[in-house]
C-alpha cells in the first residue's frame, strides 16, 4: 500500500499466477491501440489497478507489459482482433476513496477502458479440448447409432424383399374350367392347382390326378424335413380319372382336420358320388416340396397361407445379441448412475463453495454479482444458487461423460471384426470335401461361442453322411458278413442285366459275399429257396421308387433308387446285386428282375412303419397266384411275432448274430414271412378298408387290422446296414461331453433309427439307463413320474456304492418321440419334462417336428441361464437353429436353407471342437479383457477429473 493511502485495506482479488513466473517490464502501448483505450485525466499513482485472468495468446495479438512499481502494477493483457482483451479485470477502490476507477465494465467511464469479451465465450475458449468436448461425445453416439440402424434396414431390407418374392410367385390355378396363372399370396382354400415337374408347391393340396395312369406322383421334402429322398404321393383312383377331365371335378366335398403342425400326420374324408373316401398323408402334398420325375400333378388345396403346416413350423427370425454385450448394457446403467451422482456431488460441493464464499461473489472472478460499469448499479451475469448449481451439474456432466463408454462399441465391433478373420482362416475348420471355409454370418455374437452349455443337433446329414451301406446278413441262421467280397475286373460290384440290347445295373455298387451269391443261383435247393424269399423280401417290402437314370453311354442305363428310409435304399441296392433288381414300382404292382427274368408282383396292401409295432409289412400276390405276407423291424418286435417253434435252432443263431451286429455299431432288422389263405386275406381286406375309411381313430385301427396279420411268421433272416457318420463325430461328441457340454440330439427319424445312430455316435453308450417316453397323453404323466423315481433309486444305489471313492457312476439317457412331446411341451408337464432332462446325461429326441424342436430348445432356455447352440442342414432345422442363442447351420446336401437363416454356417459337426473349445475360449477372453480395460481406464481417469 503506498503511503499517505487511505487507513482502509482495499479489497484484493486474487489472480491465478503461475509460481515463479516474473512480471514482465513496462513498455508504452504501442499506438495502434491508444484509440481504442482513451487515456485518463488522472495519473495512475491515484488509483492501483490490478488485471486477473488467465491471459490467451494469439500470433496476431500486441500486448501492454507493465512496469513493477511501488505504486501500480499492470499484468500482461493480450489482445485480439477487435482490441477485444480476454481478461477478466477487476476493480480496486482507490486510497482516496473516490469513486472506483472501472476497468472492464460496458460503457463509457471516465479513466481507461477496453473491450471485454463476455464471460460465457470466454468459459468456452479456456474449457479444455478433447473428450471433453460436447460434440465429441454427440458425434461417437450418433455414428454407433447410424452404423447399427443401416446394418438392421439392410438386414430388414433383404428379409422383406425375399418375402415379397415368394408372394408373387405364381402357379397355375383352375378358373372357368381353364388353367391360368395366379400368384401365391391369392391362393385360397377350395381351388384346383395344377403344379408342373421341378415345380414347388405353393400350398397344401389333396391330390386328385397326376400324369401317371396309377396316381402316383415323387416329391422332394428337403425342405420340410431335410430328407432329399423322393417321397411317394397318390391320387385316389376315383379321383384319377375324373380330374383329367375339368368339367368332372367338381362335386368333391373334402372333411379334413383343423390346420396344424403336425407334418408326418394328416387325417380327412372325401366324398366323391355318394362314396366316402379315405384321405391319408400319402395323398396330401404340403407346401414347400418339389415335384420330382412327375410330368404334372393336380389337386385341391386345403390349407393356405399362413395356415399351411410349413408355416405354422416357421418360429421366425428373432434379434440376437450376445450375453457380454447384454451385461455390458446393465454395466452402462449404472455407470450412468454413478455419473449422475459423480456430479450431484460435484453440485452439492459447489454450493457449499459458494455458501461460504458469498460474502466474495461481489468481484470474484466468474461470479460477479453486480455491474459497476454505470452509475447505477445493475446486477451482472450471475443466476443465483440454484441456477449456479444446475450449470456446474451439466459442467460436470460433459466432463465426467468419458465414465459411459460409447466408443467401446465401435472398439468392439472392430474386435469381432478380427476375430471372425481368425475363424474363416482357420485350417483346421476347412472342409476338403466341398471345398469350404467357415463362414461368420453374424459379427455381434463371436464370444458366446466360449459359453455354450447345450448343443442341440440334428442326425440326418448332421452326425451322418446319410449314406448307408449293407455290410451283412443272417440267413437261415448262417452268418454272411461280406469276408469273402468279390470285385469285378473294372472294379465294379454288383449285378447287371441286358434287356432288349440295353444293359440295367443298379446305380450304387455293394460288395457281394462269394458264398451267398452262389447260394442266390441255386433255386432248386431249400437253402436256395429260403434265399430267395429273403431278398424278394428286401426288394418288395418297401416304398422305394425305382428310377432310370441315362448314362454316357447310350447302351447302359443306371436303376436308381429313392425313397423316405435310407436303410431302405440300402437293403434294395443288396437285394439288385444278388440279383432280384426292383425296376418298376406303381400304386398297386411291383416289377422284380430275378436272375434276369422279370416278374410281375400285385401290392395287395401295405402297413406302414409305426413306432408301436416297429416294423411294416407288405402283402403281396405272388406270379404262382399265392398271397404272402412280408414282415421287417425291429428285433425286439418281431422275436415276438416268429413261430420259434419252426425252427428254434435258427433262432437263436440269428439272435446271436444280431448281438455281434449291434456291438459292431450296425443298424439291424429282422424280416420274416408267411403265406395267407383266400379266406384269411379276405378277412384282412374287408377290416383293411373299414379301418383306412375311419376318420377317427384311424391309427389305432389300421395298427389293429396290422397285429392280426403280422403274426405266426416263419423266420427269414436278418441283416446289419452301416449308416456312416461323418468323419470324427464319435471323437466330436466325446470331447464336448469331457468339456461339460450336453449334446441333444433332436431327429425326425424313427426311434430305432435315432437308437441305432445314437451309439455309433457314443451319444449312448452300454453303461446308462435309457428311458423312453412314446407313449399317449393320458400315460405321459405316469412316465415322467416313473422316470424321476427311477432317477432316484439309481442316485441312491450309485451314492451308496460310490461313498467310498466320491464318484457317481449313474448316467441316464431320456428318449422320446415327437407324439409324446405333442402332450407335453406348453403344457403343465413342461416342468417334468425339464426336470428329467436336465438329469440326463443324453437327450435323443426322435420323430419330431420342425417346430418341436423349437419348443425343445426354449425349454432349456426358459429354465436356465445357460447358452444353448442348434446345429442342422435342414430346412427343418431353421426354427431351431434362431430359437437357440447360437445357430450353426451345415453345408452340405440338404440345401441352403438352414445356412441362410443361421449365425455360423460350416461343413462338418466335427468343427465345432475347435470353433467352441478355442476360437470360443478366446473370443470371449479377449473381448472381456478389452471392456474391463475400456472400463478401469476410463474410472481412474474420471476419478482424477472429480479429485
Amino acid at each position: 500500500m503506498m503511503k499517505g493511502s487511505h487507513q482502509q485495506r482495499p479489497l484484493l482479488i486474487p489472480s491465478p499466477r503461475t509460481p515463479g513466473k516474473e512480471e514482465l517490464p513496462y513498455t508504452p502501448v504501442n499506438a495502434s491501440i491508444d484509440a481504442s483505450i482513451p487515456v485518463s485525466s488522472k495519473p495512475y499513482s491515484e488509483s492501483q489497478i490490478e488485471m486477473s485472468g488467465d491471459l490467451v495468446r494469439n500470433p496476431s495479438s500486441q500486448s501492454i507489459q507493465s512496469k513493477s512499481s511501488n505504486s501500480y502494477s499492470i499484468k500482461e493483457v493480450s489482445f485480439r482482433e477487435g482490441n477485444d482483451v480476454v481478461v477478466d479485470p477487476v476493480v480496486r477502490y482507490g486510497s482516496s476513496g473516490s469513486n472506483p476507477v472501472r476497468y472492464g465494465s460496458r460503457g463509457a467511464s471516465s479513466g481507461g477502458l477496453v473491450h471485454l469479451i463476455r464471460r460465457s465465450r470466454m468459459r468456452m475458449l479456456a474449457s479444455p479440448a478433447g473428450c471433453f468436448r460436447p460434440g465429441s461425445f454427440h458425434s461417437a453416439l450418433a455414428m454407433v447409432l447410424f452404423v447399427t440402424a443401416v446394418k438392421d434396414a439392410y438386414e430388414d431390407f433383404r428379409r422383406h424383399r425375399s418375402d415379397r418374392i415368394e408372394n408373387n410367385r405364381v402357379a397355375s390355378v383352375l378358373v372357368n374350367g381353364e388353367f391360368g396363372d395366379k400368384k401365391w399370396k391369392d391362393i385360397c382354400v377350395g381351388e384346383v392347382v395344377k403344379i408342373s415337374e421341378n415345380q414347388t408347391l405353393p400350398c397344401d393340396m389333396v391330390l386328385l390326378s397326376t400324369s401317371d395312369a396309377t396316381g402316383v406322383s415323387y416329391v422332394q421334402t428337403t425342405n420340410l424335413d431335410g430328407e432329399s429322398n423322393l417321397k411317394t404321393r397318390y391320387a385316389k383312383q376315383e379321383t384319377q380319372a375324373k380330374a383329367s377331365l375339368l368339367g368332372e371335378i367338381g362335386g368333391l366335398l373334402i372333411k379334413c382336420e383343423k390346420p396344424n403342425r403336425n407334418i408326418y400326420g394328416f387325417q380327412a374324408n372325401m366324398e366323391i358320388d355318394g362314396k366316402r373316401i379315405s384321405l391319408g398323408p400319402s395323398n396330401i402334398i404340403l407346401r414347400g416340396c418339389e415335384l420330382k420325375n412327375t410330368a404334372w400333378v393336380v389337386g385341391v388345396v386345403v390349407y393356405a397361407g399362413k395356415e399351411t403346416k410349413a408355416m405354422l413350423n416357421n418360429a421366425g427370425a428373432p434379434s440376437k445379441r450376445s450375453r457380454l454385450e447384454k451385461h455390458m448394457n446393465k454395466e452402462i446403467i449404472i455407470l450412468s448412475l454413478f455419473l449422475v451422482t459423480l456430479c450431484t456431488v460435484v453440485s452439492i460441493c459447489h454450493g457449499v463453495w459458494l455458501r461460504r464464499h458469498r460474502e466474495e461473489l461481489y468481484l470474484m472472478q466468474f461470479y460477479r454479482k453486480y455491474d459497476y460499469s454505470e452509475p447505477e448499479v445493475k446486477k451482472y451475469e450471475y443466476y443465483g444458487w440454484g441456477m449456479e448449481i444446475f450449470f456446474v451439474f451439466l459442467m460436470s456432466v460433459i466432463v465426467f461423460q468419458i465414465m459411459i463408454p460409447i466408443s467401446l462399441y465401435i472398439s468392439v465391433e472392430l474386435v469381432r471384426i478380427g476375430q471372425a478373420f481368425f475363424m474363416i482362416r482357420d485350417d483346421r475348420m476347412f472342409d476338403k470335401s466341398t471345398n469350404s471355409r467357415f463362414q461368420c454370418r453374424a459379427l455381434n455374437i463371436n464370444e458366446d461361442l466360449g459359453q455354450i452349455k447345450y448343443v442341440f443337433s440334428d442326425k440326418t446329414g448332421t452326425l451322418t453322411e446319410n449314406k448307408m451301406e449293407f455290410q451283412c446278413a443272417s440267413i437261415g441262421g448262417v452268418d454272411y458278413d461280406n469276408g469273402k467280397a468279390i470285385t469285378t475286373e473294372d472294379g465294379q460290384t454288383g449285378y447287371s442285366v441286358q434287356v432288349d440290347g440295353m444293359v440295367f445295373r443298379p446305380k450304387m455298387t455293394v460288395k457281394v459275399d462269394q458264398d451267398l451269391l452262389h447260394l442266390s443261383k441255386m433255386k432248386h435247393t431249400d437253402e436256395g429257396k429260403h434265399l430267395c424269399d429273403f431278398l424278394v423280401a428286401l426288394a418288395a417290402c418297401n416304398t422305394i421308387v425305382p428310377l432310370t437314370v441315362e448314362t454316357s453311354d447310350p447302351a447302359v442305363k443306371l436303376i436308381e433308387y429313392q425313397g423316405e428310409s435310407p436303410d431302405e435304399q440300402a437293403l434294395v441296392y443288396a437285394a439288385a446285386s444278388y440279383g432280384f433288381m426292383l425296376v418298376e414300382r406303381s400304386s398297386g404292382h411291383i416289377v422284380i428282375d430275378i436272375q434276369g427274368e422279370r416278374q410281375r408282383f400285385n401290392v395287395l396292401g401295405l402297413h406302414e412303419f409305426d413306432s408301436d409295432r416297429k416294423r411294416m409289412s407288405v402283402i403281396i400276390g405272388c406270379p404262382d397266384h399265392s398271397v404272402k405276407v412280408f414282415v421287417k423291424g425291429a428285433d425286439t418286435t418281431m422275436f415276438q411275432v416268429i413261430d420259434k417253434s419252426l425252427n428254434l435252432n435258427m433262432v437263436k443263431a440269428t439272435e446271436s448274430h444280431l448281438h455281434a451286429y449291434s456291438s459292431k455299431g450296425l443298424r439291424t432288422l429282422v424280416i420274416g414271412m408267411r403265406e395267407m389263405s383266400t379266406s384269411e386275406f379276405e378277412q384282412w381286406q374287408s377290416s383293411y378298408d373299414s379301418a383306412s375309411t375311419a376318420l377317427m381313430g384311424r391309427a389305432n385301427l389300421l395298427r389293429k387290422v396290422a397285429n392280426n396279420v403280422e403274426n405266426n411268421l416263419k423266420l427269414l433272416g436278418a441283416s446289419g446296414i452301416e449308416d456312416k457318420l461323418q468323419q470324427g463325430v464319435p471323437e466330436a461328441i466325446e470331447s464336448l461331453r469331457t468339456a461339460g457340454i450336453k449334446v441333444w440330439v433332436l431327429t425326425g427319424d424313427k426311434q430305432e433309427t435315432a437308437i441305432s445312430i445314437g451309439y455309433s455316435s457314443k451319444l449312448l453308450t452300454s453303461k446308462m439307463t435309457q428311458i423312453v417316453i412314446n407313449k399317449t397323453k393320458d400315460s405321459c404323466r405316469k412316465s415322467l413320474d416313473d422316470a424321476l423315481q427311477l432317477y432316484k433309486k439309481l442316485s441312491n444305489v450309485s451314492n451308496s456304492n460310490d461313498a467310498g471313492n466320491g464318484a457317481g457312476t449313474n448316467q441316464l439317457a431320456l428318449i422320446i418321440d415327437g407324439t409324446s412331446l405333442v402332450y407335453i411341451l406348453e403344457t403343465e408337464l413342461e416342468e417334468k419334462l425339464f426336470e428329467l432332462s436336465s438329469k440326463c446325461t443324453a437327450v435323443l429326441c426322435c420323430r419330431v417336428a420342425p417346430l418341436q424342436k423349437a419348443g425343445i430348445v426354449a425349454l432349456i432356455k426358459n429354465r436356465t441361464d445357460d447358452m444353448t447352440l442348434a446345429i442342422g442342414d435342414g430346412a427343418n432345422d431353421v426354427s431351431m437353429i434362431q430359437k437357440a442363442d447360437v445357430g450353426i447351420g451345415i453345408s452340405g446336401q440338404e440345401g441352403r436353407q438352414a445356412v441362410m437363416a443361421s449365425d455360423f454356417s460350416m461343413g462338418q459337426f466335427r468343427f465345432l471342437v475347435p470353433l467352441l473349445l478355442i476360437h470360443g475360449h478366446w473370443n470371449y477372453q479377449r473381448i472381456s479383457y478389452m471392456i474391463l480395460y475400456n472400463f478401469y481406464r476410463n474410472v481412474v481417469l474420471v476419478f482424477v477429473l472429480f479429485w
